[in-house]
């Protein structure tokens, strides 16, 4: 599991930037001579938006057609992996059922036969037990490898998104991240998948290569 740490540091400098920039907004009231606001008047004024956002991870992912055609790719290749399986498992069955039978009806030539044929049965099970655990892993890695590649396109392409918008911080909600609540001003997830899909593209049958 990977550490919490850099989260907490980063919701630590996250709010450290927040209440510089309320500072700063406030000191810079007072110089014009304005009057002074304090940090709740400022917190729950409506008109001030501060150089922040979040994005919702769970509906990006929904949306996001590049996260859509990867999830279909892994899909594709959890239901070949079944398929294989399936197909190893019916043999097997079939072998071990063409034992029992005969083994009812005495139709081995001989006992040495019959052991012969019972050992033939426990190598194709241990084949498959070998197979399952060779395909599960590389399913673990094609699923480890999608989610880096859509993780670093979202990176990149946040960097482009923010270069006209200017925020300071674009934080995600997911259970690891320091957002536990934030206004819906704050929340930017269509605009970010509107500008990821207008790069991308829509979803199709197959995985396409990242413009």
């Amino acid at each position: 599991m990977k550490n919490s740490t850099p989260y907490v540091v980063s919701g630590v400098l996250a709010v450290a930037l927040i209440i510089l920039y309320i500072l700063h907004f406030t000191s810079k009231s007072s110089v014009n001579g304005s009057a002074g606001k304090d940090l709740s008047v400022l917190l729950n004024d409506s008109s001030i938006t501060l150089p922040i956002a979040y994005v919702n991870v769970d509906s990006l992912l929904i949306n996001y057609n590049f996260a859509k055609d990867l999830n279909e790719s892994l899909l594709r290749k959890e239901e070949s992996t079944r398929a294989t399986l399936n197909q190893r498992q019916n043999q097997i069955n079939s072998a071990a059922q063409e034992f029992d039978r005969k083994l009812r009806n005495n139709a081995f030539l001989s006992q040495e036969r019959a052991q012969q044929e019972q050992e033939r049965i426990v190598k194709m099970n241990q084949e498959y037990q070998q197979l399952a655990d060779r395909l599960t892993q590389e399913f673990m890695l094609e699923q480890e490898k999608l989610n880096l590649q859509m993780e670093d396109t979202i990176k990149a392409r946040m960097k482009e998104f923010n270069a006209n918008r200017h925020y300071e911080i674009i934080f995600s909600n997911r259970t690891t991240s320091t957002v536990l609540y934030a206004d819906d001003k704050y929340d930017i997830t269509a605009e970010v998948v509107e500008y990821l899909n207008g790069k991308y593209g829509p979803a199709t049958a197959t995985v396409a290569t990242q413009k």
